[in-house]
C-alpha cells in the first residue's frame, strides 16, 4: 500500500518544487507517470505576514493547522511542509496537529550527518537564520551552524521575499548568494544548507562553492520514502523535537 502524502504549503515556489520532486521520485521507483497520491493545501502566505513580523507564531500555527486539518479530511496520512520558516510556528505550543509530519530540519540534519559535514552555513529567511531550529538540530548531530552576517542576512531575506517567492530568479541575485556562500567557505564551512525552499531554484550544486543541502528536495525524497514504506511513518504532531 502506498501512503497518501499531504503537502502543507506556505510559500508557493517551494511547494511546487516539492510536488514536482515527489512526482519524479515516484516515476523513478514506481514507473513512468506513477507516484503516491498527493494533496496540497495552501492558505496564502500574505495572511500570515503581519504575524511573522510581530513574532506571533501561535497565530501562524493556527492557520497552518487549518491546512493540516483539510489535508487529513482529504485522506492524507502524513504531511510535509516545504517551508523551513513555517516550522518555527509548527514548533510553537498548541494542540497536536491532525496528522503526523516530517520535520524538514531533521531531514536536513540527517543528511548533513550522513555526508560527514561538521560546519554548515545556513541560508534562509531572516527568521530561520537567526532562529533556534537549525543550531539545535545540527548540534544534536555534532555539527556547527554558521549564519551570514547581518548585512548578508538582510540581503538574503530581501531577495527571498521580493524575488524568489514571486518566481523571479536573476543572475545578479545568484551571484550575490554565491559570494556569501564563498565567504562562509572561508570561515570553514564544509557545506551550505539551503533552508529557504526557494533557494535551490536559484543556487544549484553545479555553481555553488560548497556542497549544498537542498531542504526542498531532501524533504520530498523523504516523503516519497514514507509513502512507499521505505521510511517509517513520522510521529511528530507539532511542537519542539528534542
Amino acid at each position: 500500500m502506498i501512503r497518501h502524502v499531504g503537502i502543507l504549503a506556505h510559500s508557493i515556489e517551494g511547494a511546487a518544487l516539492c510536488l514536482r520532486t515527489l512526482s519524479q521520485e515516484g516515476a523513478h521507483d514506481l514507473g513512468t507517470h506513477e507516484h503516491a497520491d498527493v494533496t496540497l493545501d495552501c492558505i496564502a502566505m500574505g495572511r500570515s505576514m503581519p504575524a511573522w513580523e510581530a513574532g506571533d507564531h501561535g497565530a501562524i500555527r493556527k492557520t497552518l493547522a487549518t491546512s493540516v486539518n483539510r489535508l487529513a479530511n482529504a485522506g492524507a496520512e502524513f504531511f510535509v511542509c516545504p517551508d523551513n520558516t513555517a516550522h518555527m510556528a509548527l514548533e510553537s505550543d498548541g494542540e497536536d496537529l491532525a496528522l503526523p509530519g516530517l520535520h524538514i530540519a531533521e531531514i536536513v540534519a540527517e543528511k548533513a550527518a550522513a555526508d560527514g559535514y561538521r560546519r554548515v552555513g545556513v541560508l534562509g529567511t531572516k527568521y530561520t537564520m537567526t532562529g533556534p531550529i537549525y543550531p539545535r538540530v545540527f548540534a544534536a548531530k555534532g555539527i556547527d551552524a554558521e549564519i551570514p552576517d547581518s548585512d548578508e542576512r538582510r540581503l538574503i531575506n530581501d531577495i527571498i521575499f521580493t524575488e524568489l517567492c514571486e518566481g523571479v530568479f536573476t543572475a545578479v541575485s545568484r551571484q550575490r548568494y554565491l559570494d556569501i556562500i564563498n565567504r562562509l567557505h572561508g570561515l570553514g564551512c564544509d557545506a551550505v544548507a539551503l533552508v529557504c525552499t526557494e533557494i535551490p531554484l536559484l543556487v544549484t550544486p553545479d555553481v555553488s562553492p560548497l556542497p549544498t543541502l537542498d531542504s526542498t528536495r531532501l524533504l520530498a525524497t523523504a516523503a516519497h520514502q514514507v509513502a512507499i514504506g521505505a521510511r517509517p511513518l513520522p510521529t511528530w504532531y507539532g511542537g519542539t523535537i528534542d
